[in-house]
């Protein structure tokens, strides 16, 4: 972990009392109710001459770029996240994660860096938070002390102040791209390998049902929504999440997002509850952000009844972990059946799990991929199509190794041939790839 500062095109040091300075001075000759009504280029336009203004009154000292960093400064706070503008701006940072008012981490390129930016106190912290949650319209506060929200660009937000947050309020920012990623750039990406990401296609195209499993930050829902682009554009998508991340490109598709309780606890609508009314809705496909609870069993029932091609994501570290962790949420729906009826659940609803893995150098890779071949007894079957195997790190610390296919023919290569799909007749022939 990398602790040196990492400077950002902000106002801080010298610049940040000119910058509140200027703020506290705008804030007392403005008509907040006014400004609300004007459109946002008009605003910010606005702000630039008022800005200038002041320190022309005020005689403030500066040269032509602190008077543009200073009025930067002031747009981002009242228009923008504040401090935050500047690495919301930055496409290479993935992770902004702010412990407190004073101490703000990047993570840029899979490695954790400290950046200068810092808030005035927790007070300012706490309004940037508000302003987030606001637009969605969620709330924090001393009843309802986490929250999780998403910024307009789908970037998935989490936000903790106290007293559960000691230290002060802290903020995790999970960023999104602009684009979704494809599975041709993670295959550029060196993710997964081409003949990887034409079976993944197919397997989407074909309709199996596709479980998508990792730890945190191992790129579950980016795979996701590659995964998603291979379904055909006829096809009416219904997609239920927590915290709306994903970014399908089809034209057909309805968005649910679930809301928690109020500060009476009534009014929540759960993942469980959307799931169940999107069986509805006339979906074609569900695709199910991220499975949690006790949701798993209408999901896999679903899957069981019609609804093929469904997909979601587990946090998991193995795919056998994957599917112990399934048998559990099964049992906090209250299931009353016994081991081996789950498992044969289990076994006929799903097709096929994705492991998908953050490496120690920061590198996402699809470390496994397995199809579901039914149950033998009391254990569901499974056998490896392709993994990732680490060999060793180079100078520079970076992972290597190679991506293998085992030389097993799965058993849904008959179904994909039924469904007029076509794959490299050597593409399940035994190789390796060195990366």
């Amino acid at each position: 972990m990398n602790e040196t500062l990492v400077a950002t095109p902000s106002v801080h040091g010298v610049l940040e009392p000119v910058r509140t300075r200027i703020h506290r001075e705008m804030l007392s000759r403005l008509d907040l109710n006014q400004l609300e009504k004007m459109a946002p280029d008009a605003l910010r336009a606005e702000l630039q001459w008022l800005a200038g203004q002041l320190m022309d009154e005020l005689k403030i000292a500066l040269n032509e770029t602190e008077r543009r960093q200073v009025i930067q400064g002031i747009q981002d706070e009242m228009l923008g996240l504040g401090p935050l503008e500047p690495l919301l701006a930055d496409p290479g940072i993935s992770d902004i994660l702010v412990n407190g008012p004073q101490q703000t981490w990047i993570e840029r390129r899979g490695k954790l860096e400290r950046s200068a930016v810092r808030f005035d106190d927790d007070a300012h912290l706490r309004r940037v938070i508000d302003r987030i949650v606001s637009r969605i319209g969620r709330r924090v506060d001393e009843m309802s002390p986490m929250v999780d929200a998403r910024l307009p660009d789908g970037s998935r937000v989490n936000a903790v102040i106290p007293p559960l947050a000691i230290d002060g309020a802290s903020l995790s920012i999970r960023r999104f791209g602009g684009d979704a990623l494809t599975l041709q750039e993670l295959v550029r990406l060196q993710a997964l390998t081409p003949g990887m990401a034409e079976l993944i296609a197919a397997l989407v195209q074909a309709r199996l049902n596709v479980l998508v499993s990792g730890g945190t930050g191992s790129g579950k829902t980016t795979l996701l929504n590659a995964m998603s682009a291979s379904i055909p554009a006829s096809e009416r998508i219904i997609t239920i999440e927590d915290a709306a991340e994903l970014q399908l490109q089809q034209p057909h598709v309805v968005r649910l997002e679930s809301r928690p309780p109020n500060i009476e606890g009534e009014g929540e609508v759960s993942q469980r509850a959307l799931l169940r009314n999107s069986l509805r809705m006339r979906p074609d496909r569900i695709i199910l952000g991220e499975v949690r609870g006790a949701e798993v069993l209408d999901m896999l029932q679903a899957m069981n009844t019609g609804h093929d091609g469904s997909m979601t994501t587990l946090h998991a570290n193995s795919p056998r972990d994957a599917l112990t962790r399934l048998e559990h949420m099964l049992g906090m729906a209250g299931l009353q059946l016994d081991a081996r009826s789950v498992r044969q659940q289990i076994g006929s609803a799903l097709s096929v799990v994705v492991q998908v893995s953050r490496l120690s150098d920061g590198q996402r890779k699809v470390v496994s991929l397995q199809e579901i071949t039914g149950t033998e007894g009391d254990v569901v079957s499974m056998q490896e199509v392709f993994r990732f195997e680490q060999t060793g790190l180079d100078t520079d610390g970076r992972v290597r190794g190679q991506f293998v296919t085992t030389g097993i023919r799965p058993r849904f290569a008959q179904r994909l041939r039924s469904r007029g799909i076509a794959l490299r007749e050597d593409l399940f022939e035994p190789a390796s790839r060195s990366l």
